[in-house]
């Protein structure tokens, strides 16, 4: 490719160690596509002529046809997937194949296919993302009545229902979405064009590129166009919060599926066994999904640290960006793909759920609104409500069995109504707030994400 400047060639370790094909091959439908958009754009502005455009346009189709059914392998001896298609359709179309590669350069090439790969990759994890929303809501309709401690510091605080807490994950899963959404839509322009930095002399039309590849417009600066990896890195950090909640989520269910909780049962399908103990059920799937977050994390500071010293405009290091990115977002592909199964065919325990709530004192609170409303300070219910909760530690017993005698030696604004008020059932019923853990509002919560979903 540059033999006009080189009097040897390079050696075969270097050549090696140059080469990007083995990875950047995943991008040869985007790399293709492209290029005939290219001819496209060249033959419109008689940079080339129409008969050498057709030629073009007809050796990418059937390499692209070629690629896609198994009848045409990669030539690993080439550097990158776009000498390789280069040479392949020169190969088949004699001299016009030279010709397409006029008015470009494999940088703003490079720039071109991995935003049109992520785009459509995104598409895949976006995909992913509502199946598992879908999954969890669906799992959550099950436990909406299901009642649960709720904690805080891992300490019990508040029953709540188990389909309110699935919910919250439903949530954040929604918020993956929408970064996802907004990083495509900074990403979608395009930079074909831009050439190696500088630009060209051809009087080409970059609009109507951009048009044909689905962008919303171009970059505006050349220089911007072929060193900006921007977009990897916003990506890459969507990803990293999808892993972080994912990994969250798996840490609970590691957690819920324990005989110290036992609120779960994972399907043996997505659990493994023990080599020496007979007994156990290993929720494995989780486990590697919260290890791989740490995968996830470390290709996005690579990348991160790849690009935080380079001068304009490209330089070889930027190679570096397609492992990285590719292993994110197949490791996050990955993950959702098994997670949402393994959500769907999880069995929920609702007793185990409701004896833990019994204990802890989790309606301590709703004890305090209780003199509250009868017209004590809060802070001063919250004392007493705090010397009968250390009452009860001291006798073993709980704020249900408490006798009303021993209530009114704290204070004689109790009365026989405050047992229904401290039923687990009223604590969760009365949280009627927007967003609360009452079963009508995970219902209008479940509604409201499912409605989202349709969109």
């Amino acid at each position: 490719m540059w033999a006009g400047r080189f009097a040897k060639s390079l050696d075969s370790k270097a050549d090696d160690f140059n080469s990007s094909i083995r990875f950047d091959c995943k991008m040869y439908k985007q790399d293709i596509l492209g290029s005939i958009a290219h001819a496209k754009m060249l033959e419109k502005q008689s940079i080339i002529s129409a008969e050498d455009c057709e030629k073009i346009i007809s050796g990418l189709t059937e390499i692209l046809e070629d690629l896609n059914n198994g009848n045409l392998d990669f030539d690993m001896s080439c550097e990158d997937i776009h000498m390789f298609v280069e040479a392949e359709l020169t190969k088949r179309i004699g001299e016009a194949g030279k010709r397409l590669h006029t008015a470009r350069s494999r940088n703003d090439q490079v720039a071109l296919d991995i935003r049109m790969y992520l785009r459509d990759r995104s598409e895949d994890i976006i995909g992913l993302l509502r199946e598992l929303i879908g999954a969890i809501t669906d799992k959550a309709e099950e436990g909406k009545a299901a009642i649960v401690p709720g904690y805080t510091h891992l300490q019990r605080a508040q029953p709540i229902t188990f389909g309110h807490h699935l919910m919250a994950y439903a949530q954040m899963f929604l918020r993956d979405i929408s970064r996802i959404k907004d990083a495509v839509a900074r990403m979608n322009y395009s930079p074909i064009g831009s050439c190696a930095l500088a630009g060209t002399t051809y009087k080409t039309d970059r609009f109507f590129e951009a048009e044909q590849l689905g962008f919303s417009g171009i970059t505006q600066n050349s220089i911007d166009g072929v060193s900006d990896r921007d977009f990897c890195v916003e990506l890459m950090s969507a990803f990293s919060l999808i892993m972080m909640h994912l990994s969250r989520f798996s840490e609970e269910i590691i957690l819920w599926s324990s005989w110290e909780f036992k609120f779960v049962e994972l399907d043996d399908a997505y659990t493994t066994g023990s080599s020496i103990m007979p007994q156990k059920k290993n929720s494995d799937m989780a486990e590697l999904v919260r290890g791989k977050t740490g995968r996830v994390y470390g290709d996005l500071f690579a990348l991160l640290t790849t690009l935080k010293g380079l001068p304009l405009a490209y330089n070889k290091d930027m190679q570096e960006d397609k492992e990285a990115i590719f292993d994110s977002l197949e490791t996050v592909e990955m993950c959702l793909d098994i997670f949402a199964p393994m959500i769907r065919t999880m069995k929920l325990i609702p007793s185990n759920m409701y004896k833990a709530a019994q204990e802890g004192f989790i309606n301590a609170t709703d004890l305090a609104d209780y003199l509250t409303k009868k017209g004590l300070p809060f802070r001063s219910a919250y004392k007493i409500v705090g010397q009968i909760v250390a009452e009860c530690i001291d006798k073993k017993t709980v704020l249900d069995s408490l006798t009303l005698e021993k209530y009114k030696k704290h204070s004689d604004i109790f009365e026989e109504d405050l047992y229904s008020e401290i039923s687990l059932e009223a604590c969760v019923e009365k949280r009627i707030s927007e967003g609360g853990t009452s079963v009508a509002s995970v219902e209008k919560q479940i509604a409201l994400v499912r409605k989202e979903l349709e969109i």
